[in-house]
């Protein structure tokens, strides 16, 4: 086997290149026209909660309140096929190939959306559109990591996942005009709103296309040729601008062999085997923060309509500051990230979240607070409990090799779907239907003591990736050892 190996190596600087070059317009295009996802998603999430009520009128599509609950469900399941299905052709056809078709399929499908004329045609629209958000998140996430410089890699990712919140402030906004009856019809508003998602999305589609395959998927797939001509251009934009780039060691080569596609056995293997410890942390810090987020924010206008008696049709104003300071979090704190380091931020953003949300449960439950002090509250738990969910989003798609990073992605995302999007909103639903403030801490003491416990396996178990090579955090499978192996066929940490 070491033989064999050795006669289909290639030694390459693709990586290291990569990793020097200063931030420039191609990083800046490159954030524009795959950040978009977060945006869509959020303001697509937020009109299909603003809509729900409109849904049921009989002028409309005449829904039942469970047919609008189950219409969320439904696009949840789209999402978590969607993320798994794309995450795998993403590992195996490239980034590229697969963030244009996931926008693609998300843009058909929500824009029929739009032109549904009753339930099952709604839910089917619903569950492809779901499908193409999940799977951006596979492929946007592994080509941003793959094409952005180590040194800014943490507060990139978190920025671009931050900005759903930008997207979930327009879609409130949109409400106010679009489900106004003394505005438009009742029947035409809401789907005005579906439409725009794609609106946006189209606007950005052109320069989406024009971006390149990722050079690291491409050396890892054997197409070495084409992975050092897509440097080599992408390099040149940056001198033709006047940027001097600094020359790269020759120690920073990988040698690499052309990478076979991973089976599920082998995923599963390097998932639980390999890296166990990652998988631990991975699957603590999404479970918990999907939790908590799918808690407060699915059940957020029922606390303040039913504990603090705040009118329906204004509750969704307080939704402003409390997006808002999601969307500053990562902002603000995302260099944190990259200069202290991961472990520190990850776990500190994580038990910060945590131990607000238990003091804040607390207040509400003695009935200290009021509609407005509780929305403070919550904008100053969110403030870090953004950025520590993004921070697991930019965990799982950085510890991990190359060659399964989107695979690994969708399987991460999906687990933290299934757990928190089903469980949590459920379970916070039925205490505040009790109307009982101390069950309803006890719920928030259960998600406060998850995010610390995150805090603590981050703490323990986490890997120091802040200005590292990918291929330094976790060598991908391509790469041979001095040995002639492939480093995955011994256990590592």
């Amino acid at each position: 086997m070491a033989s064999g190996i050795a006669a289909t190596t290639r030694r390459s600087l693709v990586p290291a290149r990569m990793d020097r070059l200063p931030w420039g317009p191609f990083h800046t295009k490159l954030v524009i026209a795959l950040g978009i996802t977060w945006v869509l998603d959020g303001l697509e999430i937020t009109i299909a909660s603003a809509v729900g009520d409109v849904l049921r009128e009989d002028a409309t599509l005449g829904l039942t309140a469970g047919e609008v609950g189950l219409a969320a469900s439904v696009y949840l399941a789209g999402e978590v096929v969607g993320a798994l299905f794309f995450g795998r052709l993403s590992d195996h056809l490239g980034r590229r190939k697969l963030f244009i078709v996931t926008l693609g399929l998300y843009l058909v499908a929500n824009g029929l959306t739009a032109f549904s004329f009753d339930l099952w045609i709604f839910f089917v629209f619903r569950f492809f559109a779901g499908m193409g958000i999940g799977g951006e998140y596979a492929a946007i996430n592994s080509a941003i990591d793959e094409l952005i410089p180590a040194r800014h890699r943490g507060h990139t990712d978190l920025a671009i996942n931050g900005t759903y919140w930008l997207g979930a402030m327009l879609g409130a906004a949109s409400q106010f005009v679009l489900l106004n009856p003394d505005i438009l019809p009742v029947d035409i508003g809401w789907r005005i709103g579906f439409l725009i998602g794609p609106i946006i999305g189209l606007a950005i589609w052109g320069l989406r296309r024009h971006l390149p395959e990722s050079p690291r998927w491409l050396l890892m797939h054997g197409r070495a040729d084409e992975a050092e001509a897509t440097v080599e251009q992408i390099e040149k934009d940056f001198t033709d601008r006047g940027y001097r780039l600094p020359d790269v060691d020759d120690s920073q080569a990988l040698e690499i062999v052309r990478s076979e596609k991973v089976g599920f056995v082998e995923i599963a293997g390097i998932l639980f085997r390999t890296y166990p410890k990652r998988t631990v942390v991975g699957f603590a810090l999404g479970i918990s923060q999907s939790f908590l987020y799918n808690a407060i924010f699915f059940t957020y206008v029922l606390v303040l309509t039913d504990f603090y008696g705040v009118p329906a049709s204004t509750a969704a104003l307080y939704l402003f500051p409390f997006a808002f300071g999601n969307l500053l979090g990562p902002l603000l704190l995302g260099r944190l990230f990259d200069t202290i380091g991961r472990k520190p931020m990850i776990a500190g953003t994580y038990a910060i979240s945590g131990i607000l949300l238990a003091i804040t449960g607390y207040l509400f439950e003695i009935d200290a607070l009021t509609a407005v002090t509780q929305t403070i509250l919550w904008c100053v738990i969110f403030f870090f409990a953004s950025a520590a969910a993004s921070s697991a989003y930019l965990t799982v798609s950085e510890v991990f090799p190359l060659e399964l990073r989107a695979q690994a992605i969708a399987f991460f995302f999906a687990v933290w779907q299934l757990v928190g999007g089903v469980v949590a909103p459920w379970v916070f639903g039925t205490l505040i239907g009790t109307g009982d403030r101390g069950l309803l801490f006890v719920g928030y003491l259960v998600g406060a003591g998850l995010m610390v416990l995150a805090a603590v396996i981050q703490l323990v178990f986490g890997v120091e990736a802040a200005r590292r090579s990918l291929e330094d955090v976790a060598r991908p499978l391509s790469a041979v050892r001095s040995t002639g192996v492939h480093p995955w066929e011994t256990p590592g940490s």
